[in-house]
């Protein structure tokens, strides 16, 4: 039995022996946190309908549509199971009460840089958490609902690109096929995916219009919190507009510096060079092509746009000498 087997049955064993499930994801949800949240405790509930399963932490307002956190009082933490989703740093868990818990356990597709969790399942060559969810229900053959089966699609389908990363690998596919034969409809998914207020398509006009750009090709737009309340916006959709930056000539990186009351936080993304390094650099982290770090104020900016400008450089620079 290989090593991804064995864990998950000690996964599926730490369920088993649980009445009380709480399933948390870090802080500012994006699709595939909320998406494996939901899916999980959907999943779960489909076959152990008398658990008590609930999930935990922050809303995530882009995928809202899938559901929402139930929230949890301090006592339903005794004795209970405590399962983390998409989440490499422990420090960004949404509700740190999960430490709470009889038991905790970590599944998560980020390259594993502080390790946590009683039993912890990291596949970090898998394009979204949501993925490895499937891929736990399919092999412990679990019964698999719509109602799992639609989060969970979303948040692989956020989480990838549209498929379109390069992470995406022909399990990813299997995967998806194999919850749209529980009856996911695509096009409901993209209605809701793809349809956007005339706020964020204003936003967008603005981050087209005022992007900055470094001598070597980082593209990048700083959100401050004037811009968001001037356009009427979240942050969340504020800070979404990092891939309005996506796709320019001769800008293999681009990022989005997010004002928050106590840090600036920035989402970096790459179609070329490695970022993680970078990310982590300035207290971040997350994949090779699409990464996380913040900044304690804007008087760091500089320092962070030299040394992804170099990056850019050298990357060009590599791609000069292979021709």
């Amino acid at each position: 039995m290989d090593n991804k087997k064995k864990t998950f049955k000690k996964i599926l064993k730490a369920i088993r022996d649980h009445e009380t499930i709480l399933i948390h994801g870090h802080v500012r949800p994006d699709g595939d946190c909320i998406g494996s949240q939901i899916g999980l405790k959907k999943l779960i509930l489909a076959n152990f309908p008398e658990k008590k399963v609930k999930v935990v932490g922050d809303v995530c307002e882009y995928c809202k549509f899938v559901g929402v956190p139930d929230g949890a009082e301090d006592e339903e933490y005794r004795g209970a199971l405590s399962i983390v989703v998409d989440c490499g740093n422990a420090e960004r868990i949404s509700d740190q009460r999960y430490k709470f818990g009889d038991t905790l356990v970590k599944i998560d597709h980020h390259v594993e840089d502080t390790p946590y969790g009683d039993i912890s399942y990291v596949e970090d060559s898998a394009g979204s958490c949501t993925q490895i969810i499937t891929d736990f229900a399919r092999q412990m053959k679990l019964m698999m609902t719509l109602d799992a089966a639609y989060p969970l699609y979303v948040g692989m389908v956020t989480d990838t690109g549209r498929f379109r990363f390069d992470s995406v690998t022909s399990t990813t596919f299997e995967d998806a096929a194999y919850l749209l034969s529980c009856g996911v409809n695509i096009e409901d998914v993209d209605n809701h995916l793809s349809v956007t207020t005339l706020k964020t398509l204003k936003l967008q006009g603005y981050v087209l219009s005022n992007f900055k750009a470094t001598d070597n090709g980082y593209a990048y737009i700083c959100m401050t919190q004037d811009i968001v309340k001037e356009y009427g916006v979240t942050n969340e959709e504020a800070a979404n507009q990092v891939s309005t930056l996506a796709g320019i000539e001769g800008y293999p990186v681009w990022g989005l510096f997010m004002e928050y009351p106590d840090e600036i936080r920035i989402r970096i993304r790459s179609r070329g060079p490695e970022i993680k390094t970078l990310a982590n650099k300035y207290n971040g982290g997350g994949h090779e092509k699409a990464a996380g770090a913040h900044l304690d104020n804007w008087e760091q900016l500089p320092d962070f746009l030299n040394d992804v400008d170099q990056l850019v450089k050298q990357y060009k620079d590599s791609l000069v000498k292979e021709d």
